[in-house]
């Protein structure tokens, strides 16, 4: 196992193991089998602690990073993991919320049943109700047969709805049904079923906005809403942007059979400079094509694309409209060469009149000679 992928990994070693006491000259053997007795108990909690932490291990595998912010989210997830409390990850696009959700599963104590997923904006709204409850045969055109939803299928342990956020109003009611009441019908059916079903949500969208604008049920949002977990952006979390960066340099190589022994230091710092506004899934997919065009032991990443790309992504504040129109007129007179009338004249430029743009001049305090 590599750096990155260690990077919340406690270490186990067998120095870990506690000394069982010899019996000394002289020690009586009621004695004696006590201390074997508390050693023993104690090696039985040691090798529980270390069930724990290797189940610790595989539920966050994938996950990469040591900075603070992904700290404080981890810790939150084993906080409510092992209750069965519904939880709602928020986080932009390409955070890792499937990774987070699966992790919740795997310390829980449905870790065993099934961990059903299904993104709800991948479905169409027609088709959704069918996806998620299931459907009798005959129930629509098409229907064939009967279909168990994900809810059913997903009976006694968990299921992960992606982007709940584009769920339809229409279908709301019976989502908010089946976690309040814990039953639901196939489409088509009249028989009720019972289900025991833990529901981690997910989405990117401002829920509390979209309940505002009449887009999202009220009582729908506050019942996803018991437990929210917020995970950070990547920008956020630029030092875990290194060991993300090896970790799928690692990867990749290994799956395009390439040995990629260093990574300029250039690239790095381009690397965690850049806002990576579509998060880990986009630093991810340009690693990939980075391991693609390095064909030595140098990782030869297309660093344009990220400058392009800097340029068109605004950092600062957005302008003022009196500041927008100040450099506006400034770039036609400077375009005219300070000259303000004329057929060539920045005023006509501009469209307006000579004594107009001195207006405009005098009020935006722009000077009357190049500086």
């Amino acid at each position: 196992m590599n750096t990155a992928e260690s990077a919340i990994r406690p270490e186990l070693s067998v120095n870990m193991l506690p000394l069982v006491p010899l019996r000394y000259p002289g020690e009586h053997s009621e004695t004696t089998t006590g201390k074997v007795d508390r050693a023993a108990a104690a090696l039985n909690i040691n090798h529980a602690s270390w069930r724990d932490e290797e189940r610790r291990d595989q539920a966050f595998e994938g996950m990469v990073g040591r900075s603070a912010a992904l700290q404080r989210a981890l810790q939150e997830l084993q906080v409510v993991a092992p209750t069965d409390c519904g939880v709602l990850i928020l986080g932009e696009t390409g955070t890792g919320k499937e990774l987070i959700a699966r992790a919740i599963h795997n310390l829980s104590a449905r870790r065993d049943r099934p961990f059903i997923k299904l993104n709800c904006a991948a479905i169409p709204s027609g088709l959704l109700e069918s996806e998620l409850f299931g459907h009798e045969r005959g129930a629509f055109t098409g229907a064939l047969m009967r279909k168990a939803g994900r809810f059913e299928v997903a009976d006694n342990g968990t299921l992960f709805l992606d982007e709940v956020g584009d769920i339809p109003l229409e279908l709301q009611p019976k989502l908010l049904r089946v976690l309040q009441e814990h039953e639901f019908e196939r489409l088509g059916s009249n028989h009720t079923q019972q289900v025991n079903v833990r529901v981690v949500a997910a989405t990117h969208r401002n829920l509390k906005q979209m309940v505002e604008d009449g887009e999202f049920r009220s009582d729908l949002y506050y019942r996803l809403h018991v437990f929210p977990l917020q995970i950070p952006a990547l920008r956020e979390r630029r030092e875990d942007i290194p060991l993300l960066v090896r970790h799928f340099v690692n990867q990749y190589a290994r799956r395009m059979n390439r040995r990629i022994e260093s990574i300029p230091a250039q690239a790095m710092e381009a690397f965690t400079s850049y806002s990576w506004s579509g998060n880990v899934r986009e630093l991810q997919n340009f690693i990939e094509r980075a391991v693609i065009l390095s064909p030595g032991s140098d990782l030869r990443p297309p660093l344009g694309e990220l400058k392009e790309a800097a340029v068109e992504t605004p950092s600062a504040e957005l302008s003022t409209l009196e500041e927008v129109e100040r450099e506006h007129v400034l770039r036609a007179i400077r375009a005219s060469n300070w000259v303000l009338g004329g057929p060539k004249g920045a005023a006509a430029r501009l469209g307006m009149k000579r004594t107009t743009l001195a207006y405009r001049i005098r009020k935006l305090h722009i000077p009357l000679r190049p500086q």
